[in-house]
């Protein structure tokens, strides 16, 4: 088969258009048109049905499509490890994350990563869905649990726990929490139980919901949790990792916690080799080293005194 009618089928089957797949390969849109009949004159199939809106796939298209989308796959894994076999740390680097983590403790953080490399290129992907990196959807994820895709190496970076934070303001005008019955006279801000997220997040919100809470703000992120517990509208269920960041939260309950949930770092056993992912790597365990040392001295701290 014609790798060049393959390449222009799948910038089609992308774009769901011949006029976009041609400015996209830098063709015109009959000279695109004529590959594809050509293509589909060889395989004896009709690849896409002509749409007033575009191009649709056919059943035979979805078939070579699969198959053109992991050849595309293939190529990119090829090319980042042709390019890492240079000596310096460059090129596009796909990271994913859940929200939460991904905007309250990663984003911060990546000013020094692109002062230490400044032509690495990260497009960050937040989410909640796990992406499949065996099929290249991301070169590395950091995740809420162990991942249990074959074929991944993974480290095990830090463990997180859910705790309840207001602020100052907040507990001033509302008064502050000595016992959990107490949740009853505060508005609970948090995560749906029914949303995607940690089974021990799920579990904690779902604990302090008996104690008759009057009112919640549910949010499908922490990012946004945050926010609103910022903006003194109530007591936040938020991971721990947060506090370093936002210093002025204050802890409630300090009895009341989730269970451990880990943290974990996964990339590809086929990008071992990779500079860009062991400069991530180095990175975000760096960064998380230096956050148990600043915990360390400050509960150091807090003992003295």
């Amino acid at each position: 088969m014609d790798w060049d009618k393959l390449r222009i089928f799948h910038a089609v089957a992308d774009a769901g258009s011949l006029t976009h797949a041609g400015e996209t390969l830098h063709l015109s849109q009959s000279a695109v048109s004529r590959q594809i009949r050509a293509l589909e004159e060889t395989l004896g199939a009709t690849l896409f049905h002509r749409h007033a809106r575009g191009l649709i796939l056919t059943e035979q298209g979805e078939l070579l499509f699969d198959a053109t989308s992991a050849m595309a796959r293939r190529l990119d894994t090829a090319e980042a490890r042709i390019r890492d076999s240079e000596e310096e740390v460059f090129g596009e680097l796909r990271v994913t994350t859940t929200i939460g983590f991904g905007t309250l403790w990663l984003a911060p953080r990546l000013p020094k990563l692109y002062e230490k490399y400044p032509d690495l290129k990260i497009d960050l992907n937040l989410e909640e869905r796990v992406l499949d990196l065996p099929m290249r959807e991301a070169d590395v994820a950091i995740r809420m649990k162990e991942p249990s895709q074959a074929d991944l190496i993974r480290r095990r970076l830090m463990s997180v726990h859910m705790r309840l934070y207001a602020t100052p303001q907040y507990l001033d005008e509302r008064g502050r929490l000595e016992r959990p019955s107490d949740l009853s006279k505060h508005r609970l801000i948090c995560q749906s139980t029914s949303s995607f997220q940690v089974s021990a997040g799920a579990a904690l919100v779902q604990e302090l919901l008996t104690h008759n809470v009057p009112s919640t703000l549910t949010v499908n992120n922490y990012f946004g949790v945050l926010q609103a517990t910022l903006a003194n509208l109530g007591i936040g269920v938020l991971p721990d990792y947060v506090i370093e960041d936002f210093p002025q939260l204050e802890r409630v309950l300090p009895e009341i916690e989730s269970n451990e949930v880990p943290v974990f770092l996964a990339y590809p056993e086929e990008l071992r080799q990779s500079k860009r992912i062991a400069a991530f790597r180095d990175f975000v365990t760096d960064e998380i080293i230096a956050h148990r040392r600043r915990k360390k001295a400050e509960a150091a701290a807090t003992v003295g005194t």
